[in-house]
């Protein structure tokens, strides 16, 4: 279809049934929740492998390879930017080549080809460095890595990034892909589905953070490694299974080619009037059958001129001579789309400081506190975060059966609240993190100061920190899962899977932003005498950062709503 101008497919919402039978590999109607055992279990014991790869990584690349801090934390911050990255690749071939049910499946051989070298490491001594005491490792001792082993685990995370870049930004969209949009009852499937796939996500994060974990560090890396790999393996073979149960949607060609081209034909006409006849902009003879009352909206009305028919810019046959002159009415009305989208993308990157700093500071202030749990249980300090999985693993499944419920019968809405309205409420509980983090922070800290030992913890107890890692886990419920829907279900159907990548990419950005942050508090803070983020914790002004923190977002938060006042939902598409 690259050589026409109708590269934008009408909006599956609204053509339903119809466009299903335009293809031979749709002749069924959407099979919803039966297709989700097959399509969520291969997410979740995907993520299971992964989580379970990657959550004591650090450990193994200082315990095995005796790396030091910042070559371990240098290695695994690129590999996490990689993998950040990939989705946005992983997405156009998706949407533009393969299509997303073969995307899903490269990436998964992808990601267990990177698992089984990983285990490897772990299982065969050549692979990596001879073994090293720990007083060793203390005083830098030890041998260290050769070319050969470094080269093996990079290949590794290589693979893994390369399976991320697959199956990330996929999998979301190939699973809403199984519901008939059409009816009531697809459309309330597809509301669930996003909040049981965060909560799914929760509870794999809670068995690796402590079962996968307890297994690496007390039995053996190589059966802590080997059983991700397993699971990797049983979820390539649960997707497999159903692949007669489930929809494909045939990818388009380059989207970013037909994005182009609207802001290309609306240059080369921007000397024309629009008309007010809705009859001279062009829509291609097949949407036409399916969509009679398709019409352009007045928002960014300068890029209507891209669909206005010019002449004998239309063959005999409805389509269009040149798809960089002329634009069907589907295509501009998607590029706008997209254009309302960017604002909301852009707030939702400082709306993650709050959370970036729970898996930092946090942990540095669970050190600096009494551990111990009951007479004979001490809680690692970087176990903490738990208490946020345990906060959305029991919070989200109430929230979507009970909450969603009672709002729809209040507010008349599906969902019970708007998206952008779940969007901003995470925000908001964002600030709430960071104001109570930082009063919170100061008690911890006077405490320490005024009655704690010579070891600098306070006399209070790490639970003293539950208020702040619960109010976290609120906020990714409303912000991350909000997110994710509103990109699936406002992002052009073609699109979803590069809509969905957007969620990784900031994830990225609000790293990247967080490390700004604490550089320029860091060095302005110290220059004026007084350090805020010292590595004395005690001595430092950690809640005066929090603080800070809580107002960049507040400020942020007033742009979200303006940019949300001003956002137009993606709809059937009628004469505004």
């Amino acid at each position: 279809m690259s050589g026409i101008c109708s590269s934008f497919s009408p909006s599956e919402e609204e053509i339903g049934a119809a466009d299903l039978q335009d293809t031979n590999t749709n002749q069924r109607k959407p099979a919803g929740w039966k297709a989700m055992p097959f399509v969520l279990g291969n997410e979740t014991f995907e993520r299971l492998a992964s989580f379970g790869l990657m959550a004591n990584f650090m450990v193994y690349l200082q315990s095995e390879y005796h790396m030091n801090q910042v070559k371990a934390a240098t290695l695994l911050n690129t590999w996490s930017a990689a993998s950040n990255f990939a989705p946005v690749i992983g997405a156009y071939v998706s949407d533009a080549f393969i299509g997303k049910f073969w995307t899903i499946a490269f990436g998964s051989f992808s990601s267990l080809l990177g698992m089984i070298i990983m285990t490897l490491t772990a299982l065969l001594p050549q692979l990596r460095p001879p073994p090293c005491t720990h007083e060793g490792q203390l005083h830098g001792q030890c041998v260290g890595h050769n070319k050969a082993q470094l080269g093996i685990l990079i290949a590794s995370l290589c693979w893994l990034s390369i399976g991320t870049g697959g199956i990330k930004p996929c999998s979301i969209p190939f699973s809403v892909d199984q519901f008939d949009l059409t009816t009531e009852e697809g459309r309330k499937g597809n509301n669930s589905f996003y909040n049981l796939y965060y909560t799914t996500q929760t509870i794999v994060l809670l068995i690796t953070q402590t079962v996968v974990v307890y297994i690496q560090n007390d039995i053996s890396w190589a059966i802590g490694f080997g059983i991700p790999a397993l699971c990797m393996l049983f979820a390539i073979v649960l997707f497999f299974v159903g692949t007669k149960v489930y929809i494909y949607i045939k990818p388009e060609g380059s989207v970013f080619a037909a994005v182009a081209q609207v802001f290309v034909a609306a240059y080369k006409k921007r000397q024309l009037n629009l008309p007010s006849d809705d009859g001279q902009f062009y829509i291609p003879p097949f949407s036409r059958s399916l969509l009679p009352e398709l019409h352009l909206t007045r928002q960014y009305s300068c890029l209507n001129k891209a669909a206005l028919i010019v002449g004998d810019e239309v063959k005999q046959d409805g389509l269009c001579e040149n798809p960089w002159r002329l634009c069907s009415v589907q295509q501009v009305e998607d590029v706008k789309c997209l254009i309302n989208i960017i604002p909301i993308w852009l707030t939702s990157v400082l709306g993650f400081l709050a959370m970036n700093q729970q898996g930092t500071f946090t942990v540095a202030q669970a050190l600096k506190m009494d551990l111990q749990f009951g007479p004979s249980i001490k809680i690692p300090a970087g176990s903490v975060g738990v208490i946020t999985l345990i906060a959305i693993a029991i919070w989200l499944p109430f929230y979507d059966r009970v909450v969603v419920a009672a709002l729809e019968k209040v507010t008349k809405q599906e969902g019970g609240i708007t998206l952008l309205q779940r969007i901003g409420i995470g925000n908001l509980f964002s600030i709430l993190t960071m104001l109570v983090s930082g009063f919170l922070e100061t008690e911890r800290r006077l405490s320490a100061l005024s009655h704690g030992g010579t070891d600098g913890i306070a006399p209070m107890t790490v639970m003293w920190l539950t208020p702040q890692l619960i109010l976290i886990g609120f906020s990714e419920i409303f912000s991350i899962v909000g997110l994710i829907e509103f990109y699936n279900k406002q992002f052009p159907e073609h699109m979803r899977s590069i809509g969905n990548s957007l969620i990784y990419l900031t994830f990225s950005f609000a790293s990247y932003a967080s490390s700004i942050v604490i550089s320029v508090v860091h060095d302005v803070s110290a220059r004026h005498g007084s350090n805020w983020l010292s590595d004395d914790i005690n001595t430092s002004k950690l809640d005066y950062f929090y603080f800070l923190i809580a107002g960049i977002s507040s400020l942020n938060f007033l742009f979200f709503l303006f940019c949300a006042r001003r956002y137009h939902y993606r709809s059937s598409v009628k004469l505004m």
